[in-house]
């Protein structure tokens, strides 16, 4: 069964980024896969349908609405992760699978029989959705996490920086695609997530600045110049 949490996001002035990285920073661990910067770089390949209703929906406004993707870290061409995120109602899911290269290239090249191979039920499950949908990819999305974590109701806090799309390019694994940046001034995204309640020192450390709270989708943001 899908385990459904809170997502929110807000736009962060610089400011409010800095003082609230500081204040997380002294109380709140990292997630242990940072550099020893304290963040790592994300690219993510996503897909839809040929009618686009992935962008259409979120621009909608839909609130029951998925998302695919591919996602890998830090450029490192080992390990991938196929995704999809699930709005129902409000509340966010995630359901992903581990790809090996081999496997990522079969998806690129519209080869899915593999999926029905694996052992894991959501494996069938994307495999229905990239034939019956005619999944293809669509865009790329780079950018740097910065990310905190708290065990108390799984809360996640991540900052995200230098957001950028690859336009029409669909090349993963290339490092020197040109990508561009997609938010002025390359304002700070903050992501709160938690299961059902942030605890007391969370929030109050939230309250302590004034973010603009968005529905924010670097997805959406990454496409929307070819609207």
């Amino acid at each position: 069964m899908a385990k459904y949490r809170h997502e929110l996001k807000y736009y962060l002035s610089y400011t409010d980024y800095l003082n609230l990285q500081k204040r997380l920073s002294a109380t709140v661990p990292r997630d242990p896969n940072v550099d020893e910067s304290g963040k790592y770089f994300i690219r993510s390949l996503y897909f839809d349908d040929p009618f686009d209703s992935c962008l259409l929906e979120k621009f909608d406004g839909a609130d029951n609405r998925d998302k695919f993707r591919i996602r890998f870290y830090n450029m490192e061409l080992k390990k991938f992760k196929l995704e999809r995120k699930r709005k129902t109602d409000g509340y966010i899911s995630k359901d992903s699978l581990t790809l090996t290269k081999s496997e990522c290239d079969a998806i690129m090249n519209r080869d899915y029989a593999f999926l029905l191979r694996r052992d894991e039920a959501f494996a069938r499950v994307m495999f229905t959705e990239f034939v019956q949908k005619q999944l293809r990819p669509c865009v790329i999305v780079d950018y740097v996490r910065e990310p905190f974590v708290f065990p108390y109701e799984d809360v996640r806090l991540t900052f995200d920086t230098e957001i950028r799309t690859g336009l029409r390019s669909v090349d993963l694994y290339n490092p020197d695609i040109p990508t561009y940046p997609v938010i002025e001034n390359d304002c700070p995204v903050l992501e709160v997530k938690f299961n059902k309640a942030l605890p007391k020192d969370i929030y109050e450390m939230l309250q302590s600045v004034s973010p603009l709270r968005s529905q924010v989708s670097k997805y959406c943001l990454c496409r929307q110049y070819e609207l």
